[in-house]
């Protein structure tokens, strides 16, 4: 009934959507949300996607886009662009992502179709490509910070070597300023969580809106009864958080489950392992690398581990594991996002010992687990809904 009202009281638009990524396939947080926001904001409003990409985008990709949006632009950036882009970056007080992803071409491109397809609400999904929404002639501007990236890369600096820690560090100093600096461009802002909007450097944030994510309860049902066999990991393997998260894994909590369990295997599922990821494979880690559809491998785990340490935003493949049924074990950062209860819909854990307990825990008692798994489906069906999320768009254009 929410959702009609919603749906009736809505002023129809036509919304130019920017991204800094083709918003498919969803290997990517940011992809993710993406996706689902355009393909909901669709249901009521006409989208004009707008986008850059570092990637080819094959047809198959773009059809995943197509039925949602009334026209799709993409710029693709090349080597040379994006080398002479940052370049440009140590000359400005910009965040080295912003310059990455920047082109003026793209953007006198965008102006005329702002024009010529008068647009009305220029939703501009991260930081990122705030420039862009500066240069556009639209009264109505939103911008989804999506996670408190300052935040995030103060935790990156303080957990990677010399060198890397040195780089996060410029790149935080500079988002911190960006993020406050924006702010008054767009009349409407988002993030993630509330955790993230706390930490976000902006004067007035009362005035962001908590905009969560959903899953697709549709898609993330488990099908099949196959035998549980393995603990699970799932994320993208590129990321300096879920690296370190595996890195604990293997090298903390498993030494300690293995002294009881020496044959439990730990498979690591995600797009774009580094080296550093591939050299944790062994006889009993398995390194998967990109797979078309993660879900059998969420039907096949007794457990989905989420030892998140620098993360910030909020973690997809913890709802994903609630929604097929897979028990969680999360540090309680990762926790703080999603808001669920310890020992009721997942175990919080935040050392190596306390992460192998829990994990003896729910394999020992498989009662406890079951009940564990049931919860969390039914939290993640309450709460995480991808049309109940973007829908507060909506009532905040309208209020």
């Amino acid at each position: 009934m929410i959702a009609i009202i919603i749906r009736y009281l809505t002023i129809q638009m036509t919304i130019l959507y920017l991204a800094s990524r083709f918003p498919f396939p969803l290997e990517k947080g940011d992809k993710l949300r993406a996706y689902h926001q355009i393909r909901e904001l669709s249901k009521q409003h006409q989208i004009i996607l707008a986008c850059t990409s570092d990637v080819a985008v094959s047809d198959a990709d773009l059809n995943e886009l197509k039925p949602y949006c009334k026209k799709i632009l993409i710029h693709f950036l090349g080597k040379k662009e994006i080398g002479l882009n940052l370049l440009k970056g140590v000359f400005n007080s910009k965040p080295f992502q912003v310059n990455y992803f920047f082109n003026y071409a793209f953007a006198n491109k965008l102006i005329t179709i702002c024009s010529e397809q008068q647009v009305e609400m220029i939703f501009c999904q991260l930081l990122r490509m705030a420039p862009y929404a500066a240069l556009l002639p639209v009264k109505r501007k939103t911008i989804d910070y999506m996670d408190a990236f300052g935040k995030g890369y103060e935790r990156m600096a303080n957990a990677a070597n010399v060198f890397k820690g040195m780089i996060y560090h410029i790149e935080k100093r500079r988002l911190i300023k960006y993020e406050d600096r924006i702010f008054n461009q767009f009349n409407f802002h988002s993030i993630i969580s509330e955790q993230d909007r706390k930490v976000l450097h902006v004067k007035e944030k009362e005035k962001v809106s908590v905009i969560a994510n959903g899953v697709d309860l549709e898609y993330y049902s488990p099908k099949s009864t196959v035998t549980k066999s393995y603990l699970l990991f799932s994320g993208n393997m590129a990321y300096p958080p879920n690296i370190e998260a595996v890195s604990f894994i293997v090298k903390k909590v498993l030494p300690l489950v293995w002294k009881i369990m020496p044959s439990l295997k730990f498979y690591i599922v995600g797009a774009t392992p580094t080296d550093e990821v591939k050299k944790l494979a062994e006889d009993r880690v398995v390194v998967t690398g990109w797979v078309d559809d993660v879900r059998p491998y969420f039907e096949a785990a007794s457990i989905h581990l989420a030892p998140m340490l620098i993360s910030i935003g909020l973690q997809n493949k913890i709802l994903q594991a609630m929604a097929m049924g897979v028990p969680n074990i999360v540090t309680s950062m990762a926790n703080n996002a999603i808001g669920a209860q310890h020992k009721i819909h997942l175990h919080t854990a935040n050392t190596a010992s306390e992460f192998c307990n829990s994990i003896l825990e729910l394999i020992e008692q498989p009662t406890h687990a079951a009940k564990i798994a049931a919860n969390a489906k039914q939290f993640v069906r309450t709460n995480y809904s991808w049309q109940a999320a973007v829908g507060q768009y909506n009532l905040i254009w309208n209020d």
